[in-house]
C-alpha cells in the first residue's frame, strides 16, 4: 500500500514537471479553460482594433417593429444564441439578445475572422506591398518554397490548398490547432509546417494556413494586423465599437484564424461590404475583382474529405445556396455566422454558444437553415409591411 502510495505520488510529480514545462503553456492553459468559448477574450492578451469614425447604423422604418416566429425560439434557445441582427438595404431592420448581452457585448468572432484576413489581403494588394494572389509565399518567407517544383503562392493559402501538414482537429488537447488557441507562440507552429502535397490540388480546410497569411501581411504592410484593418477597413466602415482582436502574448501576434472580438451590428458590416462590392460611402476599401473572387469557390480544387469538386469555398468565405439564394457567409465555431444576401440586399448575423452537430447535403452545420429562415422571415415580414403601407 505504501509502495502504491509512492509510485502515485511520482506519478503526479512527473506530470506536473510536464506540465510545468514552457512548451507545455498552452496545455496549462487548457487544463484551466477546457473548450474555446465566445466571451473567453478577457484570458488572453489583447490589441485594439480602433473604430476611430464611429457611425451608427442607420434604423429602418420598420425597426423592431416585427418579431421572431414562436417556432423559432425554442432552437434559438437550444443552440444558446447570443445575438440575431438583421440589416435590410443598409438599414438596422431587426436586433435581439439573449443572456446578458447587449448590442455592445464582444463576442469571439473564432474561424470568421479568416474572412477578415483574406480582406486585408485584398486591401494590401490594392496598396501595392503584395503583387497579387499569384505571388510566391517564399517572397515573403523562403523557408516556404517549391513542392514537386510548385510554389506555393497567397492564392493557395487563401483557398485553403496550401498541401501541408496542419492537422484542424478541436477535440484534442494535443492538436495544433489547439496549441495555435491556447499557445504563446504562433509563429513556432505557423512556421513549424510541412509541405506534404503539391499545392493547389486540394481544398483542406487549415487553421494555420490563415495564419501564415497573417504573417505575410504583417510582413508586407509593416504594422500589426490589427492596426492595419482599422485603418484600411474598421475605421473606414464607421465601426461603432472598438474590436479587440487577441493575441499570442503580450505584445504578440493576433490569433488571426480566429479571435476577433467584437458586437453583432459591428459583425453585420462585413456583410454590408460583400453586398457594396468592397465599397463604402463611395470609397473602393477592397478591390472589388478581389472580393468578386474571394466570395466565389474555387471549382478547380478537390474537396478531400468529402471526395468532390470544391463548392463552397473561396479566399477564405465560404458560399451556399438557401431556397434559391446564393449566399457568400463567414463562418465561426460553435455557430457564429454573417449571411450576406445580395438577392435580398440583407444581411444576417447569428452569434451563439453551440451550432448543429449535423450537417447538410452541400456540406454546411444545418442550424444554418435555421438562421437563415428565421431572417428571411423578417425581411419579407418588412417587405410585406411596406407594400401593405403604400396601398
Amino acid at each position: 500500500m505504501k509502495k502504491a502510495g509512492i509510485s502515485l505520488f511520482v506519478v503526479f510529480c512527473l506530470a506536473g514537471g510536464f506540465l510545468m514545462l514552457p512548451s507545455n503553456y498552452y496545455l496549462r492553459q487548457v487544463l484551466v479553460h477546457l473548450y474555446p468559448k465566445i466571451d473567453q477574450y478577457p484570458v488572453f492578451e489583447n490589441r485594439m482594433v480602433e473604430a476611430r469614425s464611429p457611425v451608427p447604423w442607420e434604423k429602418a422604418e420598420a425597426y423592431n417593429r416585427l418579431t421572431l416566429e414562436e417556432e423559432f425560439l425554442p432552437l434559438f434557445e437550444k443552440y444558446g444564441t447570443v445575438a440575431f441582427v438583421v440589416v435590410k438595404e443598409g438599414k438596422l431592420l431587426f436586433e435581439s439578445y439573449w443572456e446578458s448581452y447587449s448590442p455592445q457585448s464582444l463576442s469571439n468572432s473564432f474561424s470568421m475572422a479568416k474572412s477578415i484576413v483574406s480582406l486585408a489581403v485584398g486591401c494590401a494588394i490594392e496598396d501595392g506591398v503584395i503583387r497579387g494572389t499569384d505571388q510566391p509565399v517564399s517572397d515573403f518567407f523562403p523557408e516556404f518554397g517549391e513542392y514537386n517544383h510548385k510554389a506555393l503562392t497567397l492564392r493557395h493559402l487563401l483557398t485553403m490548398s496550401a498541401g501541408v501538414d496542419f492537422e484542424e482537429a478541436y477535440s484534442s488537447p494535443f492538436s495544433p490547432t489547439t496549441k495555435l488557441y491556447y499557445g504563446n507562440n504562433l509563429h513556432a507552429i505557423t512556421f513549424g509546417m510541412k509541405q506534404t502535397e503539391t499545392p493547389g490540388i486540394n481544398f483542406v480546410y487549415q487553421s494555420g494556413v490563415t495564419q501564415l497569411l497573417a504573417f505575410i501581411v504583417e510582413k508586407a504592410t509593416g504594422e500589426p494586423l490589427s492596426h492595419y484593418v482599422s485603418r484600411k477597413l474598421w475605421t473606414p466602415m464607421h465601426a461603432e465599437e472598438h474590436a479587440l482582436w487577441s493575441l499570442d502574448k503580450a505584445g504578440g501576434m493576433e490569433k488571426a484564424y480566429c479571435c476577433f472580438n467584437t458586437n453583432a451590428r459591428d459583425f453585420a458590416r462585413f456583410g454590408q461590404l460583400i453586398l457594396n462590392g468592397g465599397r463604402w460611402e463611395g470609397q473602393q476599401l477592397v478591390p472589388e475583382a478581389y472580393l468578386r473572387e474571394a466570395i466565389t469557390p474555387d471549382t478547380t480544387l478537390t474537396d478531400i474529405q468529402h471526395k468532390e469538386v470544391n463548392r463552397q469555398y473561396g479566399f477564405q468565405f465560404w458560399r451556399l445556396t438557401y431556397d434559391g439564394l446564393s449566399i457568400p457567409y463567414l463562418r465561426g465555431l460553435q455557430g457564429q455566422y454573417v449571411f450576406a444576401i445580395p438577392e435580398k440586399n440583407a444581411v444576417i448575423v447569428r452569434l451563439g454558444h453551440k451550432r448543429s452537430p449535423t450537417y447538410s447535403s452541400q456540406h454546411y452545420p444545418d442550424d444554418i437553415d435555421l438562421w437563415l429562415k428565421a431572417g428571411l422571415k423578417l425581411i419579407d415580414d418588412a417587405k410585406y409591411e411596406e407594400n401593405e403601407a403604400v396601398l
